[in-house]
């Protein structure tokens, strides 16, 4: 997982607890898993708001 051994990734979830709390962790991954979901949807299907066509008039 992008490089890091086991004790890496303990070292970090242990230090997200002490400074996020145990009840807001939950709340945390929830709101990053709806914000890359969003984001990967985006990617898939970009709106005609920001297309491609728009950005380049001459």
């Amino acid at each position: 997982m992008f490089g890091l051994g086991w004790t890496e990734v303990g070292v970090i979830a242990i230090v997200a607890i002490l400074i996020f709390g145990p009840k807001k962790i939950p709340e945390l991954g929830s709101a990053l898993g709806k914000t890359l979901r969003g984001f990967k949807e985006e990617m898939k299907n970009p709106s005609e708001e920001t297309s491609p066509e728009e950005d380049v008039k001459s």
